[in-house]
């Protein structure tokens, strides 16, 4: 922190001390994100007044893209635009038919043959060979994709295209099951970002009477804050139950995992619903072998009718992560985003993933009559058999308030990007990608905690995607318990956001907005370079001595009003 920063913080920490709290009372009610974007205003305020850069390391989106996957996107495109004008041209005004299946595969071969000089086409020919082992009809899968590019025709099925859904579950196998097929298999749906999944999810449950009013479910915390603020709407008025990730690692810091005390909640089988984003978000750790078994074992002894819907984007930072999905596929559904692994947050593309024999299914079955003939009327536009309709097609049917169920679907342009990052993965055999961005993350990490002076051990089920700060641990470790205790009478927590950001021009996201200790602070670790954590560590640094100094002083002037 420069002098003159330094000098005015000093200051206007010694005029905070007793001021007015009201508008710390009025940020601590918005969400984490409103918070966010008011901390940035402050941050380009003070940039104004410098030559500093402001960094925002509050937002979760990377600073890289994955771009192989992207050019065979832009290449299928001109090809797509060829296939479209067999079937019909219309010259001089630009119009062109929809692409045909047959014969489509060699003429694709043959395009690819005249680009062979880009290793765009090079992966498209690859993919070819990759589908044609996995037994697929190349000629439908090319009409899948030159359609689909093209976006000429509604997403059918709706749910998700043919090959995209086989493909993506590949993926998803290869990542989130350890790399073998499940035991019963599953289904899935495309939707705009893990969020809409987020939204489809729960407007589903409760559509369908899986959750009501007063129920009660449980959140694995510190959790993405959309999972704390949902359930709380009066759409839903569930009563919440958290189970704390408290466990803290041999060197006195978190290691952010959950004790057995914590994970027994569960077994009440008053609690309908679990959530849970693992690796978590923000503290960025898969859960433990340990506190799998302890939850698995819980589930199929004591609560075998839990539901769980767990959030695994974060599951691509871990080698060798296998999701609750694997463990519990029949009470699990599964959200995965592509947007965060491969810089794809523009493009909103996620899947939920939900085992053909589910929970979901079972307890819509045993509803009483009263309720099933509600859903009966609900979804009687869909067909005859409505007991017989999934509840993952059900999910697809609320998504477009059932009525609308005909045009229902991720845009078909998303669903081929999605499967060439899916098909990117799996033609990895080498793990090429995986390791460098994990090994990118991991980085930027190890440079934040070596400037905050702070020994962090290795720790295999960390994804670094985000690491979170506890000011307050910090604060007793460097200066005492007795300077902690003054700093959380004197000030806020969100003071220290609010100064940092004006002050320095670096933005964070406080912790307790997402149920992490309201002394912390969540750095994004995905969306600055190497060096800039290197900057943040040490403003953080400097903002928290100046606090100490105000401290110092004021002990000083005490004891010289006592002598």
């Amino acid at each position: 922190m420069g002098t003159t920063h330094a000098n005015n913080a000093l200051e206007d920490m010694r005029i905070a001390q007793n001021a007015d709290r009201t508008f710390e009372q009025a940020v601590e009610h918005m969400s984490p994100f409103e918070r966010k974007n008011l901390l940035l205003n402050y941050a380009r305020e003070g940039d104004k007044k410098s030559t500093r850069t402001l960094l925002d390391a509050g937002r979760g989106n990377p600073n890289w893209i994955a771009t192989l996957p992207r050019e065979a996107f832009f290449l299928l495109g001109g090809f797509a635009m060829q296939e479209a004008r067999r079937s019909l041209y219309i010259p001089g005004v630009d119009v062109a038919g929809l692409p045909k299946s047959e014969g489509s595969a060699d003429r694709f071969k043959t395009y690819l043959s005249e680009h062979g000089g880009q290793k765009a086409a090079e992966f498209l020919m690859n993919a070819l060979h990759y589908a044609s082992e996995q037994g697929y009809v190349l000629d439908d899968l090319v009409e899948e994709w030159t359609q689909g590019i093209a976006g000429c025709e509604y997403p059918v099925p709706e749910r998700m295209l043919h090959f995209s859904e086989q493909i993506v579950g590949q993926y998803l196998q290869q990542e989130l099951l350890g790399g073998k097929a499940p035991d019963v298999p599953f289904d899935l749906f495309a939707t705009e970002g893990g969020t809409a999944g987020m939204c489809y999810m729960f407007y589903a449950l409760k559509s369908n009477f899986l959750i009501q009013p007063g129920d009660k479910m449980a959140l694995m915390t510190p959790i993405f804050t959309p999972y704390l603020e949902i359930p709380h709407l009066n759409d839903y008025d569930l009563d919440v139950v958290d189970i704390k990730a408290t466990t803290m690692a041999d060197n006195g810091l978190h290691s952010w995992q959950y004790p057995d005390s914590e994970l027994e909640k569960l077994a009440d089988p008053s609690i309908k619903l679990l959530c849970v984003v693992n690796p978590s978000n923000p503290p960025s750790y898969e859960m433990s072998e340990e506190s799998r078994q302890k939850l698995v074992d819980i589930v199929r002894t004591k609560n075998p009718n839990l539901m769980i819907v767990t959030d695994d984007v974060y599951g691509t930072f871990v080698p060798g992560y296998r999701s609750l999905f694997d463990d519990l596929p029949y009470n699990t559904a599964s959200i995965y985003s592509f947007s965060k692994y491969f810089g794809a947050t523009g493009w909103r593309l996620a899947v939920t993933a939900v085992s053909q024999h589910n929970i979901f299914d079972d307890l819509i079955a045993a509803l009483p009559k009263e309720k099933t003939d509600i859903l009966a009327a609900r979804y009687a536009s869909l067909g005859d058999n409505v007991p017989g309709i999934r509840f993952i097609d059900r999910m697809v049917a609320d998504s477009r308030l059932v009525a609308l169920n005909g045009t229902a679907g991720l845009g078909t342009p998303q669903q081929i990007q999605m499967t060439f990052f899916a098909l990117m993965a799996l033609m990895d055999t080498q793990g090429i990608y995986k390791t460098k961005m994990i090994e990118i993350v991991h980085d930027r990490f190890n440079c934040l905690w070596k400037s905050l002076k702070l020994q962090q051990n290795p720790d295999p089920l960390r994804a670094g995607y985000y690491s979170i700060i506890d000011l307050e641990l910090w604060s007793e470790r460097l200066y005492g318990d007795e300077f902690t205790q003054w700093l959380k009478r004197n000030y806020k927590s969100l003071d220290f956001v609010f100064r940092l950001a004006r002050d320095t021009g670096i933005v964070v996201m406080d912790g307790g907005g997402f149920d992490a200790p309201d002394w912390s602070i969540r750095v994004s670790l995905a969306n600055l370079n190497i060096d800039d954590y290197k900057r943040i560590g040490d403003y953080v640094s400097s903002l928290l001595s100046a606090y100490a100094t105000v401290w110092q002083e004021q002990r000083e002037k005490n004891a010289q009003q006592k002598s």
